[in-house]
């Protein structure tokens, strides 16, 4: 009988945070709305739950009173620290949650943030430290008497090895071996929730030809059957949150519920990102709204009628975030906080009753030649650095642009950063380069090159 009281306070946790959806409130570009602006916003808008990437003490305060939900994140930097001392742990609760808690509804601690991946030293030292931490916090959010936040952390979808059908899927050999146990006997015995990211954009779009796209938006005219069980399914989101039960369920974990820490769409990208447009981007997230906030809540086939608590990621278009151009796109919001287009969080609205979207002219993959050339908004101020720091990985990434060679003239910073970076392109995009550069270049389909001075291109 002990356990009942525990039971129903997670599925009271659980409950009350599904109700609406959730966003993820990042805050990596230049000129974002204020904290106070953005929480007005997002009450405008009807935003349900917030995940911050840390323990802003501005935001937690400025949430005080709503009925906003909140998940906070510890910083992978810290793991280490509360890990190995209680004390920490403490520390930790008593400078971020007990400020805010019980006025600001926080509901989830989340410790770290992708910890466990598929590149995961297994006997590293943050790696270890990560489970101890957890039961740290948890512990000194239960000596002070906070009995309603759920402690858990982040996972990507690259812990699963296999993925379909999800009846097959188990988590990659060494994670499985090692970190995941501890994992999930945590989270189990204090009966929270494994969050995870999960992104249909990036497992389509790794191979459209074989997965449709109208299975990835949950269009409906597409199933799939698992010959391991038999269930049907109807949207790609769903095959991969089973995938994920599955995985657990081979470890032994039968009752581990899953919460969606970032899904979502972008809405642009660089040439060759394949689907990267505001159509999917708002097809996705209205079609993934309504099932998520649908009043019998419908789960995936293999935990029907399961609420899934669902933070789409996200807020605001980052600018400042590094890496392929789709990072800096997944915003419902452009960075003055105007839509990037209609959405209703609530999942009243019909889709009938939107507007027109543009039309996606990107779901074909790109076929041909591209090179990397210097964005035209880039301050020529940027560009020595970046540069000089290409220029030096080899010998021959810039010989061209030596003095006297054909690439030498005009003598520009934007011109030679532009065969620098095409030319370093060209030679490492198969061992995962991008045009990209701290967000100096883009991608561009017109030939540079000219006169007697050929730019390196790749062929998609």
């Amino acid at each position: 009988m002990a356990l009942l009281p525990l039971l129903f306070s997670s599925l009271l946790v659980v409950a009350e945070m599904s109700g609406k959806i959730g966003v993820n409130y990042g805050r990596e570009g230049d000129n974002l709305p204020s904290p106070y602006e953005s929480i007005q916003i997002m009450k405008s808008i009807k935003v349900g739950q917030i995940k911050l990437n840390d323990s802003n003490p501005e935001i937690l305060t400025l949430l005080s009173g709503t009925k906003i939900h909140v998940a906070v994140t510890v910083p992978n930097d810290d793991i280490i620290r509360i890990g190995s001392n209680d004390s920490m742990a403490e520390q930790w609760v008593r400078n971020n949650i007990l400020p805010h808690y019980p006025d600001t509804m926080i509901r989830f601690v989340l410790v770290g943030d992708r910890v466990v991946n598929s590149n995961m030293d297994v006997n590293g030292t943050m790696e270890q430290s990560l489970v101890p931490a957890m039961r740290g916090i948890k512990s000194a959010l239960t000596a002070h008497g906070v009995k309603n936040v759920k402690v858990s952390t982040t996972l990507g979808m690259d812990v699963v090895q296999t993925r379909f059908p999800p009846s097959n899927s188990t988590f990659q050999s060494d994670i499985s071996d090692s970190v995941m146990p501890k994992l999930l006997k945590f989270v189990n015995g204090t009966k929270s929730v494994v969050f995870v990211d999960v992104y249909p954009y990036f497992a389509w779009s790794a191979n459209p030809t074989n997965i449709s796209l109208d299975f990835a938006l949950f269009g409906g005219n597409i199933t799939h059957t698992d010959p391991g069980n038999g269930l049907v399914y109807t949207n790609l989101l769903d095959q991969m949150l089973d995938s994920v039960t599955f995985a657990i369920e081979k470890l032994g974990f039968r009752h581990i519920r899953l919460a969606i820490s970032r899904t979502g769409w972008p809405t642009a990208g660089d040439i060759d990102q394949v689907g990267a447009n505001i159509y999917n981007a708002a097809t996705y997230n209205r079609n993934l709204i309504r099932k998520m906030t649908s009043k019998q809540p419908l789960g995936t086939p293999k935990s029907p009628g399961l609420i899934i608590p669902t933070f789409i990621s996200s807020l605001y278009d980052e600018n400042r975030k590094i890496g392929p151009e789709t990072e800096r796109h997944w915003g419902m919001l452009h960075t003055n906080g105007t839509p990037v287009y209609e959405i209703d969080l609530t999942g009243n609205r019909k889709i009938s009753e939107y507007k027109p979207l543009p039309p996606a002219v990107n779901n074909v993959p790109y076929k041909g030649k591209l090179w990397c050339e210097v964005a035209p908004w880039v301050n020529e101020m940027s560009l020595p650095a970046a540069l000089s720091n290409v220029c030096s990985i080899d010998n021959e990434t810039c010989a061209a642009l030596a003095p006297g060679k054909d690439c030498y003239e005009p003598v520009s910073v934007v011109w030679h950063a532009s065969y620098a970076f095409s030319s370093y392109w060209a030679k490492f995009r198969s061992q995962g380069a991008i045009c990209s550069f701290n967000g100096l270049a883009r991608e561009t389909t017109v030939d540079p090159s000219r006169g007697r001075c050929n730019f390196p291109s790749v062929t998609v």
